[in-house]
């Protein structure tokens, strides 16, 4: 199957409308924390930025990334799934865990399909 300049095009706008979407989102709920999927050679960890932390990296892929480099390894938030309150899904804080640059191979935003319960 051939790679059609329009099938580029709409593939480059859906991503595009996607991350708008995260983004915008993201600023208009400022205590939903942004979710990172850190992906390893072994395994995949979703986390958020710890934000009462000093000298936390700012919660973009690219500066945790530089920090990992800088660092060699970071504190931050382990998410998981969990059933709330009220029945319903929603991505909660986990643990503290320390991230170790020398494993992780890939820092990417993460957008959950379900919400997002803020660190307490």
């Amino acid at each position: 199957m051939k790679t059609t300049p329009h099938r580029l095009t709409s593939a480059a706008a859906w991503v595009a409308a996607a991350l708008t979407s995260f983004s915008l989102s993201a600023m208009a709920d400022t205590s939903t924390p942004l979710l990172f999927k850190i992906v390893t050679a072994r395994d995949e960890v979703v986390v958020a930025v710890p934000t009462d932390e000093p000298g936390a990296p700012r919660p973009e892929a690219a500066a945790i990334g530089q920090a990992l480099a800088a660092k060699g390894a970071l504190t931050l938030w382990q998410f998981a799934p969990r059933k709330g309150g009220d029945g319903v899904l929603e991505w909660a804080p986990r643990a503290k865990i320390s991230v170790l640059s020398n494993d992780t191979l890939r820092v990417e935003p993460y957008m959950p399909g379900l919400r997002v319960v803020p660190v307490q």
